[in-house]
């Protein structure tokens, strides 16, 4: 029997990890809901065995039914009939399956009839449904859309919708159209207010919109006449039920297939007004994006992992030369360097969930009473973090799960071009990650200020004090060598006092932050857990140690004339 939680003990270390009773236990409110519901927990000890309980019924799952349904799924795909979205075979079964196991709005409060687990335990459940199917996910992982409902919808849109999710419906962000893909500022769907039914009404087309036939959709519309930027949206529920919204047509993709890619048209559909009227991007988009790019990170880190899986399976099993390939010094280098990238993609997202776990905790019990001013610093410190920390770990993450797969297609040859092999699906779907909720040029577009303002260099500190064991010394000193160029190539970009030179160097800088701070977390980790990924840390230090040599030797020899020279636009 295959179950991607027991079999994956990279999971279970993250789960314990030091700072989860911390967020469980203010999470649970220090567990008043057990007086409530008798599905509660009552203790810290409790609430981690049921965290456990619900994963493990998410890998028996995804190791049973949605691996084995993903290559039917990749051929058959959904399509459409009378312009709704018809699932294929294999997704139905997929998604009646976790539906039947109450894995629909588990990090929901219970009062919507959710299981209120903290945002660590989702994140890893959508991980590990990915590695089963990553096109699956983007079906069940949408479930971000109900938080956003949680988050600015009113108490009434709230008992009307959650509720709903946690049965099982399913959802959509309704953003992009076809001239405005990743410039929202850009949407023009029109939205009317009809003073004599008082409802809103939309109007217009949407494009590439994932999972677009979903039972309730966020979507994203113009309310303000005559406006043309991101001050005049605002953001809209859409009901299944009350109809107006038609699927034109299905994407035609080069991966995650099971997915269903939509263009929809709206003609006169009812929607409701989600919280104020022109903060729909400012404001309700922006944090559902940040939601999604979590998800995407984890959509990442689950490929990421199949990736490697065939691959190293492919290696024991295939021989030349009188032995099995993975004994040969070249693949076993790239078998390496794949783990190192899969355990570093994954530290980095396990340790971005944790912060916005306990900022969004905050946040939520904000709304029942005043936070103590050391409450509100907490808050502030971890949102702080969680804005510096998604764009690394989606960006990063989706970059190290792409070269991953192309990296399971090297080790199998010829075979990996076959679509006889899982490893050819896996490279397909892998591609979007680097693409969807924002391309890894927009990631670093938004983690730049946190190479210029200090952010990622106070936290590398901060990690470069913490105590490890001796033997990890070697590996502290590098990390505090890396430190330095990172420091000096910063510096020089910065010292130019010119925006577009900043902005030319920006993924180089972002790149080697990156390399440092996962560096030091697999460093903890290590010292956690030696035998799980003390090689991981060795390997991806001294991978970090190379790209960052590479990127500090560009920055430092290069000047504004090579820039005016070279690069810039004719």
């Amino acid at each position: 029997m295959a179950n991607f939680y027991n079999d994956n003990p990279a999971l279970k270390h993250h789960l314990n990890h030091p700072l989860m009773r911390k967020i469980v236990e203010l999470r649970e409110r220090n567990f008043t809901d057990c007086e409530k519901f008798d599905y509660a927990p009552f203790d810290y000890e409790d609430a981690m065995d049921s965290y456990e309980k619900v994963l493990e019924i998410a890998g028996d799952i995804s190791g049973e039914v949605v691996a084995n349904n993903a290559e039917d799924v990749d051929k058959e795909g959904p399509h459409v009939v009378d312009g709704h979205v018809v699932y294929a075979e294999g997704t139905k079964v997929n998604l009646d399956a976790l539906v039947k196991a109450g894995l629909m709005g588990i990090s929901l409060p219970r009062r919507y009839n959710g299981l209120n687990l903290s945002l660590v335990p989702y994140i890893m459940a959508a991980d590990i449904v990915s590695r089963a199917d990553a096109s699956f996910v983007n079906i069940w992982g949408l479930q971000d859309c109900a938080e956003t409902i949680y988050e600015f919808g009113s108490e009434e849109q709230r008992e009307k919708y959650l509720p709903r999710t946690c049965a099982g419906e399913t959802l959509a962000m309704d953003l992009t159209e076809p001239d405005a893909g990743s410039d929202l500022q850009a949407v023009m769907l029109k939205a009317t207010f009809n003073e004599e039914d008082n409802t809103w009404r939309l109007n217009g087309v949407k494009r590439f919109i994932t999972n677009g036939d979903g039972d309730i959709a966020l979507v994203l519309a113009r309310s303000e006449e005559g406006t043309r930027d991101g001050r005049g949206l605002s953001m809209f529920i859409y009901d299944k039920k009350n109809g107006g919204v038609k699927v034109r047509r299905i994407e035609n993709k080069m991966g995650i297939k099971g997915s269903p890619t939509c263009e929809l048209v709206f003609r006169n559909a009812k929607v409701e007004l989600v919280g104020s009227r022109r903060l729909g991007l400012i404001k309700y988009v922006m944090a559902l994006m940040n939601g999604a790019r979590l998800g995407i990170a984890a959509q990442s880190v689950g490929i990421s992992e199949a990736a490697y899986r065939e691959a190293l399976a492919y290696a024991q099993d295939r021989k030349q030369f009188g032995k099995a390939i993975k004994e040969m010094p070249a693949v076993a280098e790239i078998l390496a360097t794949m783990k190192a990238k899969l355990d570093a993609s994954r530290s980095i997202l396990y340790e971005t969930t944790r912060f916005v776990d306990m900022y969004k905790t905050y946040e939520d019990i904000a709304r029942e009473r005043s936070l103590t001013p050391e409450e509100r610093t907490e808050m502030k410190k971890y949102k702080h973090l969680a804005d510096a920390f998604t764009p690394m770990s989606k960006g990063m993450g989706s970059e190290f799960c792409n070269q991953n797969a192309y990296d399971a297609i090297q080790i199998h040859g010829g075979s990996g071009f076959m679509k006889d092999y899982a490893c050819e699906r896996i490279y397909r779907d892998a591609r979007i990650t680097s693409i969807y909720e924002g391309t890894t040029q927009l990631q670093v577009v938004a983690a730049i200020r946190h190479v210029t303002t200090g952010t990622y260099l106070e936290q590398i500190n901060d990690y470069a004090a913490l105590e490890y064991a001796p033997a990890l010394k070697p590996l502290q000193d590098k990390l505090a060598a890396m430190t330095k160029l990172y420091s000096e190539a910063v510096e020089k970009v910065v010292s130019q006092k010119n925006p577009e030179y900043d902005d030319f160097h920006a993924r180089r800088l972002v790149e080697m932050a990156g390399h440092i701070i996962m560096g030091y977390l697999l460093l903890g980790d290590a010292n956690r857990t030696p035998e799980l990924f003390t090689k991981s840390a060795n390997v991806y230090v001294r991978y970090g140690e190379a790209e960052i040599a590479r990127h500090h030797k560009f920055i430092m020899e290069f000047n504004e004339q090579d820039f005016a020279d070279s690069y810039k636009a004719e």
